[in-house]
This record gives structure tokens, sequence and C-alpha cells, in this order.
């Protein structure tokens, strides 16, 4: 990690204050997360090492309006832009998933913030519009959502953005943090 840090300071890459953070789905704001009061999080049994076969749900499923589920705003047409939340250098992408792989995720994008210690998860994309080591920016288009996992893909699914943060403790381990407060507050672009 101390070596991502310096790469994302040597190439440009800067702590934005909190109130630049961005609601990941352009167009989008709090009312369009899954249950009520975020209730769809629960970190109890998720460990970041158990890959695939890990329990709970320490993420945020966001949905789109897509009725007929072909990754298009029912009311625009167009696909919806999945915006970085923070500032930060993505650490992880997969561009390409077929049916049948069983990645749940599908086409994601891992992003690290240095000033907060964290991973931010962004899971089921159509298509990935940032590569490994690009530093991002609060709001920035980093890609659209898809249907794109194991289970997304699925017609019992609707369409939506698997949303998760971990951060690091002080041992260096991911541990699940639930964002929800912070996407209640953060603007919508």
């Amino acid at each position: 990690m101390p070596l991502i840090r310096k790469y994302y300071y040597e190439h440009g890459g800067r702590d934005y204050p909190k109130t630049t953070c961005t609601f990941p789905l352009q167009n989008y704001d709090h009312k369009a997360i899954g249950g009520t009061k975020g209730e769809g999080y629960f970190a109890s049994g998720y460990d970041f090492f158990d890959g695939n076969k890990h329990g709970g749900h320490p993420a945020h499923d966001i949905f789109i309006n897509d009725k007929n589920q072909d990754c298009l705003d029912d009311k625009t047409k167009k696909p919806v832009n999945v915006l970085s939340m923070t500032d930060g250098i993505v650490v992880a992408a997969a561009s390409s998933w077929d049916t049948s792989s069983n990645l749940r995720g599908g086409k994601y994008i891992y992003i690290y913030q240095p000033s907060t210690n964290s991973f931010f998860y962004y899971a089921h994309n159509s298509e990935i519009l940032v590569h490994l080591c690009d530093i991002v920016k609060p709001g920035q288009v980093i890609a659209q959502v898809g249907r794109s996992g194991l289970n997304a893909y699925k017609k019992r699914s609707p369409t939506h953005l698997h949303f998760m943060q971990l951060k690091l403790d002080s041992l260096g381990y991911p541990r699940p943090f639930n964002p929800y407060k912070d996407l209640l507050t953060t603007i919508s672009k």
C-alpha cells in the first residue's frame, strides 16, 4: 500500500474534501438504494479473502429504472454512468465477463482512496471506462451500469450497481465499512 499511495501522489492524485463526494450513479440519488434505510447492507459473515465463498452482503445495491433489463434508463433510453464517489487510484478492474463465469461481480472496479485507506468496489457494470493505475476524481465517469456477474445477469435481478467500501484496519486487513450515511449526503451529478 505504501507504493500505491506514493504512486498516487506522484502522478497528480490529491485528497479532495469529503464535501466533493458524489453519488455513484449519475442522475440518481439515495432513493435508488435498495431496501429501507440501507437495510440491504449486512457485513456479518463477510471476509474479503473468502472470494466467491464469502457470506454477508456488506454493500448497497443501487437500482436504475430499467424494467425491460436492457441496461438503459427507461426515461432517457441511455446508459447510466457510474461515477467515482471519491478521489483515488484504480487498483483492480475486470473489463470482460461472460455468462459461463462464476465471478459474482462481473465487470468490476476497485478504487483505492489513500486519505481514508479505503477501497471502493463498483460491480455489475456493462462497460469499464478506466484502467489500472488511473487516477480518478470525485464524480468522474468510470463505468456504465450493467447486468454482469453470476446473479446480476439473471432475469430475477433488477439492473443495479453493487457498491461496497472496505477500510484497511491497523493490520492492513480489509474490513467492511457501511457508507450509507455518506451516500445520503453525496451530491448527484
